[in-house]
């Protein structure tokens, strides 16, 4: 992921455009925080005036007067506190959601470039403990130091009403506060972010390791896994230590020098008092408020911590949802007409291509036309450029030189959704979801109606299996569907493809993982499936293509041979090599 240098401060601005919708919102919390520090700085003001006059009985009126008025405050302290932490809460948590959703949706429409060099964990890091400590700022941090800085730029004007001297004192002595703070604030910065970064590695490894922990257990390699993740989880602990450390160290020094500074103004303060240049009510006003600026200080050291742990994460997610996707929608999106059961004509020209992670060519001015209905087998031995082909047909890359056509438009001049959907793929490296039977199919076709998938299923024979299930098509099946066999989650797969009904199909080894009697019912299925509707074929195992239209021989990135499959025996050439390695029966290779 590329890193980026940010401002320290102007990195939140990533959080604007999720704060914006919700203006109303925003400004009644507004509202309620200034009425709330209002309110509380008004409370020192009734304490002055209950002091200067004293508790006699010809004060009585006002003395009562006095108190309502002390009442009506804290009546309003209270419904303003409430109301603020309601509001910013609530803001909080949509905040944290809509980030969470844009982050999300945004990563699904990244190319497949975007996850060689980036780790399913280390986006799961960022989607749940950064938004956390957004959720934090959004929802506690900010409303907090905004009403402190109210109270401390309102306890500073009341005090200096009170007593320009002391407040002239008490305000230089505070400025020297600030400048550790930052100091320090910077480094608590940088080891916040470097304390996520941990934290998004020990996530990164904890996922991928649990998704292969049958692997692990079958190599016996449980201790060395443990061991491995316990020195990631210790660096994320000795790096989460030292920004505690810091941030405790800048709570410390701003908490130390304020109430310092405080203590040595109520000192000057108190001979004031003694030379009368103070009232008793006027000093008592003036400690109530060097507390409230005291305390409004230790609360602002407090929530610098969680905005630069904020701004962290903030930094992180911004690189997120600024990285752009090379594989694009085009400006002026062209459509191509299908004519119903008949399938699409497909021409590749001149198309070469090599991985943006790797310069060595996968494939070499490759160029061949299909035409509608057309079934086509793409044969070769391991690394000859055969998945790499249905890649860019689907266009998760974009090829170096050549072109990809669907009844003669360029596959970059459509909507990468028309395109896809014009597709259906049964992959090499199947999945199946954490559902049940009957959604992993329906994934096919959205909208598609229970006899639509139970269509599905039987043409890929797999309904016979699902029938037998506990609870049959809502049998939920596990974790990447750990309940099935291998051949079981292939006809799944299978089924979802033929549900979605695509004029172009590509099978990917689609029989690659069944046994003999599967691989035969399915075979069968396929033959059904393949009929007016255009098919490219990737097979190793040559039995499932001998009655292809045509077979087209890859080897090292560059057609070598195409024909039929008699054409390609009798020619004595690759594919006749690797015929007779897997065919036993010289009549089966005729």
């Amino acid at each position: 992921m590329t890193k980026k240098n940010l401002s320290n401060i102007g990195s939140l601005k990533v959080l604007l455009p999720f704060v914006k919708p919700y203006k109303t919102q925003l400004l009644i919390a507004l509202f309620s925080l200034v009425l709330a520090a209002s309110a509380t700085l008004a409370v020192p003001f009734c304490f002055r005036e209950i002091i200067n006059l004293g508790f006699s009985s010809s004060s009585s009126s006002q003395i009562n007067s006095t108190f309502i008025n002390l009442f009506l405050i804290a009546c309003a302290v209270a419904f303003s506190t409430s109301l603020r932490f309601y509001m910013v809460s609530w803001l909080g948590e949509r905040v944290t959601s809509d980030i969470k959703k844009a982050v999300y949706d945004h990563v699904l429409y990244q190319s497949p470039e975007f996850f060689e060099v980036t780790q399913s964990g280390e986006i799961l890091s960022r989607l749940n403990t950064d938004t956390t400590l957004i959720q934090t700022l959004v929802g506690t941090s900010v409303s907090m130091a905004l009403r402190n800085t109210l109270l401390l730029t309102g306890g500073l004007v009341m005090m200096f009403i009170t007593s320009v001297k002391l407040s002239i004192l008490i305000f230089t002595l505070l400025l020297l506060t600030v400048i550790p703070t930052v100091i320090l604030g910077r480094r608590v910065r940088k080891l916040s972010k470097n304390s996520q970064d941990k934290i998004a590695d020990a996530s990164a490894l904890a996922g991928e390791k649990l998704n292969t922990v049958s692997t692990i257990q079958s190599f016996t390699q449980e201790a060395y896994e443990s061991k491995l993740f316990n020195q990631y989880i210790e660096t994320s602990f000795l790096t989460a230590k030292n920004r505690n450390l810091a941030r405790s160290n800048l709570t410390f020094i701003a908490i130390l020098l304020g109430f310092s500074s405080i203590i040595l103004i109520l000192w000057l303060g108190a001979y004031a008092v003694t030379r009368n240049e103070l009232s008793s009510g006027e000093l008592t006003q003036f400690i109530l408020y060097t507390v409230i600026v005291a305390g409004a200080i230790a609360v602002v050291a407090e929530v610098i911590g969680d905005t630069q742990r904020a701004i962290g994460a903030s930094e992180r997610l911004l690189e997120l949802l600024q990285l752009n996707s090379n594989i694009k929608n085009p400006s002026s999106p062209k459509s191509v007409k299908v004519v119903p059961a008949q399938g699409i004509q497909l021409e590749i020209k001149n198309l070469s291509f090599h991985y943006p992670s790797n310069q060595n060519p996968v494939l070499s001015e490759v160029s061949f036309l299909i035409k509608p209905g057309e079934r086509v087998a793409i044969v070769g031995p391991s690394g000859a450029g055969k998945t790499s082909l249905f890649q860019l047909l689907l266009r998760f890359y974009e090829p170096q030189h050549g072109a990809i056509k669907l009844e003669g438009v360029d596959i970059g001049d459509l909507y990468l959704h028309d395109l896809r959907k014009l597709i259906g793929i049964v992959p090499q490296d199947f999945v199946i979801f954490s559902n049940n039977a009957m959604e992993n199919i329906r994934y096919g076709k959205a909208d598609a109606s229970d006899e639509e998938v139970f269509h599905a299923a039987k043409l890929a024979a797999a309904d016979e299996f699902i029938t037998r299930l506990p609870n049959g098509y809502d049998t939920f099946l596990g974790d990447r569907g750990m309940r099935l066999s291998g051949g079981q989650k292939q006809r799944i797969v299978i089924a979802r493809a033929l549900l979605k009904n695509p004029p172009l199909l590509l099978l990917d080894e689609a029989t690659s993982s069944l046994d003999a009697e599967s691989e035969h019912l399915v075979q069968q299925a396929l033959d059904v499936a393949m009929k007016n509707r255009t098919t490219l074929v990737i097979a190793h195992r040559l039995s499932t293509v001998i009655k292809a239209d045509r077979i087209i021989v890859l080897e090292n990135g560059r057609i070598i041979e195409t024909g039929t499959h008699a054409s390609l025996i009798h020619q004595g050439g690759l594919y006749s090599n690797l015929a007779k390695l897997q065919f036993t029966d010289s009549e089966k290779l005729l």
